[in-house]
């Protein structure tokens, strides 16, 4: 009644993504802030806000999205460190490994004994003890909890209170990889995991990422991370780069043949300069050209 103009305009987070993430693979999500990284994360995880509009299609080894509870499959772990201060360590992991169940350990198990008998094969007894141990389900301590607190440094804080503000706990480093370990106690084999690095020093996010790795390689899990500046040391540990720009998949593929594809495109990385950095100018002047196309 004004004469105010309210026209509302429609944004476009990601544009036309298309790609496979394989199995025993982890890949490594680069991109500028506010590229739609975490939109991405939380889209192939299933947990999107229901009032975005979505075309397309995402699919779990030929089914899609819709038609299986993804939350079992997958998980999505956020930049941000939510926790009950007044538990432990141990109680945090505990409680979410009786939340996640155990998912299909035990009818795998089953089988992989029936073929171990009419195999003939006796198997180690340290292994099939804990195959046997992370399959029950409903106890009220795990073997599980236990190796996932070694495997992410958490045994030396396994008694402390995690706490908060008020309450003093355990400290930011660990508190971020308490989130870690709260999402791969479980029995997800997809794991997106946002900016996990923040507020950590390079150390820590060393260690965090290498035991995905393992986690990755040895269970078969698929495991996206995004990283906003990784160290080169980091960096060498993911099989497979993702480079986004304004909502765009710049470039996905393995990591040994990234660097020959932005030398084709006319960037060179200099001798003394580590992939991530030269990737980092790189996403620079794609974004300065992109800007420059808009204007004219």
């Amino acid at each position: 009644m004004l004469g105010f103009n309210r026209n509302q305009e429609r944004i476009h987070i990601l544009k036309d993504v298309t790609g496979i993430l394989k199995p025993s693979r982890m890949t490594l999500l680069l991109g500028p802030p506010g590229c739609g990284k975490t939109t991405l994360l939380l889209a192939l995880a299933g947990k999107l806000n229901k009032s975005l509009k979505v075309t397309g299609e995402i699919d779990y080894n030929g089914v899609k999205l819709q038609d299986f509870v993804p939350e079992k499959t997958a998980a999505y772990i956020g930049q941000y460190d939510l926790h009950v201060p007044e538990m432990t360590v141990r109680e945090t992991l505990d409680f979410s490994a009786r939340f996640q169940g155990v998912g299909s350990r035990a009818e795998i198990m089953k089988e992989v004994i029936r073929r171990e008998k009419e195999a003939g094969i006796i198997p180690d007894p340290n292994i099939d003890t804990y195959m046997k141990a992370i399959s029950v389900d409903g106890l009220e301590r795990s073997i599980q909890t236990d190796y996932i607190m070694k495997i992410m440094g958490l045994d030396i804080c396994a008694d402390v209170l995690v706490g908060d503000a008020m309450r003093r706990g355990i400290s930011g480093g660990e508190k971020k990889r308490l989130t870690t370990g709260e999402m791969i106690v479980g029995p997800s084999k997809a794991l997106f995991m946002d900016e996990i690095s923040t507020g950590l020093d390079s150390s820590t996010t060393f260690q965090i990422v290498s035991c995905l790795q393992q986690l990755a390689h040895i269970s078969e899990s698929t495991i996206l991370v995004s990283l906003l500046q990784p160290a080169p040391e980091t960096y060498q540990l993911f099989d497979d780069i993702i480079l986004m720009a304004e909502g765009q998949i710049v470039y996905h593929g393995p990591k040994s043949c990234i660097m020959s594809f932005f030398e084709s495109c006319g960037f060179k990385c200099p001798g003394r300069k580590g992939d991530a950095d030269f990737l980092q100018e790189v996403f620079s002047k794609i974004l300065i050209y992109i800007c420059q196309n808009k204007h004219q």
